[in-house]
């Protein structure tokens, strides 16, 4: 793609789960200024937007996110703890397939620059994927602990990108970009998820007792297949009152989703200050969990948002 001006444009797009589906708006509404990025780096979920964006499929993964549900999201869970993490490993890999990279493509084929980064589990440093399967890049980036399986991948346990580089701005640099934008998702989050909690209780009480209800129901027969679309339902309930904690203690996944937080918040900040991009983009993401991918049109809507605060300075960067 042509660069503004003669400048080769670097986006480092950061880590932060579900929010990281703002990072579609961010991409649309540079498009929509004529700043088309030749240089796209990501951590975790900014690898998988990075990857639909650099192999043409940044709508396909849209339209996915947006018919999702919350049971949609609950069935990327197993039932039963494996090994070293939660997320069906098979459904993740039919995602991949499906969405992001139907051709399995090469990194070094694709017409933007595009890098994954992950982190050595063994030695805590950083893992760039500037070469091979978009797929494999893309997976090992977004190795979350005690949700993914970590990766095996060249002589390598593979991590989370987030971990040691959650804006990898670096990375950008690196491979020649002259201006980088870079997209911080974990400006306003530590401390946010424990806002959700009683929503979520009363949320989860009221499925309950519509469960009890449509299963003693007497409505001719049909009674069994609402005990099971809501047995269904009270599970994926459950995932996401114990994330936002229906308890008042922090319940597991806000205990897990804090503590990535605050450590995200703190390597940002370090990271940032050393590796210092031109514009830093900070959509307002605090209301979406760490599993909310269905909210996808909230997230996308404040990735645009942020891009039009910051439109004035992007074109005197650019100019």
């Amino acid at each position: 793609m042509t660069p503004v001006n003669n400048k080769r444009i670097g986006l480092a797009l950061g880590s932060g789960s579900a929010r990281g589906l703002s990072h579609i708006g961010v991409i649309q509404a540079l498009e929509e200024m004529g700043i088309s990025p030749a240089i796209v780096c990501g951590s975790s979920i900014g690898a998988v937007v990075g990857a639909a964006y650099a192999t043409g499929r940044l709508q396909a993964l849209q339209e996915w996110a947006e018919s999702l549900t919350r049971m949609d999201v609950a069935s990327f869970f197993n039932l039963s703890f494996y090994r070293s993490g939660f997320i069906n490993i098979e459904r993740l890999q039919r995602f991949l397939t499906e969405v992001v990279d139907p051709q399995d493509s090469d990194i070094a084929a694709l017409q933007k620059t595009f890098a994954a980064v992950a982190t050595d589990l063994e030695s805590g440093c950083e893992y760039w994927f500037t070469q091979g399967s978009v797929r494999n890049a893309v997976q090992g980036s977004m190795s979350l602990p005690g949700l993914f399986n970590p990766m095996r991948h060249d002589g390598r346990w593979l991590v989370d990108g987030g971990l040691v580089n959650p804006i990898p701005v670096s990375v950008c640099k690196s491979l020649g970009a002259d201006v980088v934008i870079a997209v911080n998702l974990n400006g306003d989050i530590v401390g946010k998820h424990s806002t959700h909690r009683h929503n979520s209780r009363a949320k989860h009480a009221d499925s309950t007792q519509k469960n009890g209800a449509d299963w003693h129901r007497d409505d001719g027969g049909n009674n069994i297949v609402a005990y099971v679309k809501n047995t269904l339902r009270s599970y994926s309930d459950s995932i996401f009152s114990n994330l936002n904690s229906a308890q008042d203690s922090p319940g597991l996944f806000e205990t897990v989703a804090g503590s990535i937080n605050i450590t995200q918040d703190r390597i940002t900040r370090t990271r940032l200050a050393e590796d210092a991009p031109d514009i830093v983009l900070t959509p307002s993401l605090s209301h979406i969990a760490l599993l909310e991918f269905y909210r996808v049109g909230e997230a996308i809507e404040q990735g645009r948002m942020c891009v039009k605060k910051e439109k004035k300075r992007l074109k005197e960067i650019l100019a």
